[in-house]
């Protein structure tokens, strides 16, 4: 009995905090790439090959027995098929094993632009209206003026706003070279919209920096200074 109750006794805890999983750990737990949108097949009613179901990556669907069928039973168990694949076990691993998706381009993740704080804006000194254009590819941001102007020939700041329209008039006016600039050139324009172009901006800050600062304004302002 003291056994039983040792094995049944709760966990007592503070806290538990919940975030984002970084790239590297995510790939550290993922079993594979899912690379289809697909989940069932409507003939054999079985899990697409690297669909959002698939046995290759998440685990079998029946206890023992791999998707084509070659390896049945416990005694085969941990054995990985060599022709479908799927690795003899219970079907139960499937709830606790994950797969990853290789995005094309960087996405924002809505903690992090529509929770209050917020957390991007604040960082770039943005409003979340002017965020929303940015990720929803209203608008481009200009990241790097470079020699670029405007049609009037004023000069472009970096994090200006471009419609499309205006975009592609200082795209014509560049000289074709400018494209093939290095990014680090300073003289190349880039301006970009969506998630990218946030990855960017962000990528660009000293955080070290600007933590120091705010700790130092924290400390030594006034609250009728911050005020004003």
């Amino acid at each position: 009995m003291a056994r039983v109750k040792e094995k049944n006794a709760t966990l007592r805890f503070d806290k538990i905090s919940i975030g984002l999983a970084s790239p590297e750990s995510i790939l550290a737990v993922s079993r594979g790439e899912v690379a289809k949108p697909e989940t069932i097949n409507y003939r054999t009613h079985k899990p697409e090959r690297d669909g959002l179901f698939c046995e290759r990556i998440f685990g079998p669907v029946k206890d023992y027995e791999c998707a084509c069928g070659k390896y049945k039973r416990i005694r085969y168990k941990g054995i990985v098929c060599d022709r479908c694949g799927v690795e003899v076990t219970e079907k139960k691993v499937r709830r606790e094993r994950v797969g990853h998706i290789n995005l094309v381009v960087p996405i924002a993740h809505i903690w992090y632009f529509r929770s209050l704080p917020n957390k991007i804006g604040y960082l770039l000194g943005l409003p979340s209206k002017k965020l929303d254009m940015i990720i929803y590819y209203e608008r481009y941001i200009v990241i790097q003026p470079g020699i670029a102007k405007t049609i009037d020939g004023d000069p472009i700041e970096k994090m200006d706003f471009l419609t499309e329209e205006e975009y592609l008039d200082i795209m014509e006016s560049l000289p074709i070279e400018n494209q093939y600039l290095e990014d680090t050139d300073p003289n190349k324009f880039i301006a970009k919209m969506g998630a990218e172009a946030l990855f960017d901006l962000l990528h660009d800050l000293d955080l070290d920096a600007l933590s120091y600062d705010l700790r130092h304004k924290a400390n030594t302002e006034t609250s009728k200074q911050r005020k004003t």
